[in-house]
């Protein structure tokens, strides 16, 4: 039994030690691909839904989806602010040589979402009521009944969300992509299979894509927490001596703060979206449920943008265990070149998803609603070739945002995570709505894009320079 321990241990070092040793391009390779795939089946967990239920129940129903956005989103929020901030924590604590620390953050990172995941679901259960009225449907809305039926059902799988998408984040930080990949894999093949099934085959509706979701989490993640309570993980949880420590859970926040705000202000302007929808869809489109129908346009242009914008996140999270680690053990120069080949590779992403919106959105759209009425099918390819004019920005903006939370200046990050989601994106919004109705807020995101784009490659630079001047170990 001890040889088999002691093996296992130098295979976990040796997981963690190739993230300052091997090839920079073949380590972020190697480390992306499987976080890109996860992300890439991510981003289908909440798409086939919309798939299923646009073509299962109604156009309408998107709509429903679509309302209830911001409150996942909140939700996704607390889970990157502690998954997120506990990885970033883990991979610096173990190229800095410190795994006992390491793996106190991993029993607090469970902690933590865990414990928040209830508290949402308890909370919100409570006052569901209230909170939908506030989710910016208009009187009258059909679509907002949808919304109830959906995530009364989705509540009850808060906290298996949490923790299956919370705790991919401190498997991925140990060096091992390819297990939260897997997990992924379980989830979203279960949804993709379930979904069909209680739609049409039981003809539960949004209902049945809303169970089919909560099943789907919990798989994932149950085979996320069983990886990392047995032998194969650098760090193990051991809850039996856990106990919670204020200031280590103020740490976890801290590095996890940049995505849970940038989280946190997309559920806002995805509110402001909803509410601007309802506000100018009926005016704009010319029928009577116009505010409905602009309620689901907007939710397949946001669908199509999850898609093209999940994989940066993979690259982002590919490349987090290679700057955290690198960075603690102070070689720069694999910091930098990391993040040069990060941001290109985003950038190639982006331009690609930026090509196929704007010559075939009316394709992309029926995928959605093949039988869409005549106002969805004139104003969502129309607001999708505007409001991704200049998507292939993003990709440098998203993964520039994280690699300050690195180099462990959180504050700036968190003010170029909000950058482009509210300091600029909800002025232009509301400025652009007023002035142009709903055109002035569907243009208002490529001039968010373009200002956000410029700060933050000025300040990227600045941080650049100085990490060449360091000095480094001998």
């Amino acid at each position: 039994m001890s040889i088999n321990v002691t093996e296992g241990q130098k295979i976990a070092a040796n997981a963690a030690d190739r993230l300052g040793k091997e090839p920079v391009g073949r380590l972020l390779l190697r480390f992306s691909i499987p976080a890109v795939t996860g992300m890439m089946v991510n981003a289908l967990y909440n798409v086939v839904d919309r798939i299923f239920v646009g073509q299962g129940v109604n156009e309408i129903a998107l709509g429903g989806l679509s309302l209830v956005l911001p409150l996942m989103t909140i939700s996704l929020a607390f889970s990157m602010l502690f998954g997120i901030g506990a990885a970033n924590m883990i991979s610096m604590r173990l190229g800095q040589g410190r795994k006992k620390e390491a793996e106190n953050a991993l029993n607090h990172c469970l902690f933590l979402l865990t414990a928040a995941g209830l508290a949402l679901m308890l909370a919100e259960l409570f006052c569901l009521e209230s909170i939908l009225s506030l989710l910016g449907a208009q009187e009258g809305s059909v679509a907002l009944d949808y919304a109830r039926r959906y995530y009364r059902i989705i509540l009850y799988g808060q906290v298996f969300l949490m923790v299956g998408f919370g705790f991919s984040h401190c498997t991925r930080a140990q060096g091992f992509p390819a297990t939260t990949m897997i997990s992924m894999f379980i989830g979203a093949g279960m949804n993709m299979i379930l979904d069909p099934v209680f739609i049409f085959g039981f003809g539960w509706g949004v209902e049945g894509a809303a169970w089919a979701t909560v099943i789907s989490q919990f798989a994932a993640a149950v085979w996320i927490l069983s990886f990392n309570f047995s032998r194969k993980a650098v760090i193990k949880l051991g809850l039996r001596r856990f106990k919670p420590s204020l200031g280590i859970i103020l740490q976890i926040m801290s590095f996890g703060s940049a995505q849970f705000l940038l989280q946190f202000v997309m559920s806002a302007v995805q509110l402001l979206y909803n509410a601007s929808m309802g506000w100018y869809g009926a005016e704009a489109l010319g029928v009577a449920n116009g505010g409905d129908i602009a309620l689901s346009g907007m939710n397949i242009n946001m669908s199509i943008i999850m898609i093209i914008l999940m994989p940066i996140f993979g690259i982002n999270q590919g490349a987090q265990p290679i700057l955290g680690y690198n960075y603690g053990a102070k070689n720069y120069g694999r910091v930098t070149k990391a993040l040069l080949l990060a941001a290109a590779a985003a950038t190639v992403i982006c331009t690609a998803g930026f090509i196929a919106a704007e010559l075939f959105p009316a394709a992309l759209v029926r995928i959605f609603a093949p039988n869409g009425s005549p106002a969805l099918l004139s104003f969502s390819p129309w607001a999708i070739r505007i409001s991704m004019l200049l998507l292939p920005l993003n990709g440098f903006q998203i993964v520039a945002a994280n690699f300050f939370v690195v180099t462990g200046r959180p504050k700036l990050s968190i003010l170029l995570s909000m950058l482009r989601q509210c300091i600029a994106l909800i002025p232009c919004m509301i400025i652009f709505g007023i002035l142009w109705g709903l055109p002035g807020v569907v243009a208002a995101t490529p001039v968010a894009d373009g200002f956000s784009f410029l700060f933050t490659g000025g300040l990227t630079l600045l941080e650049l320079k100085k990490l060449r001047n360091r000095p480094v170990p001998a």
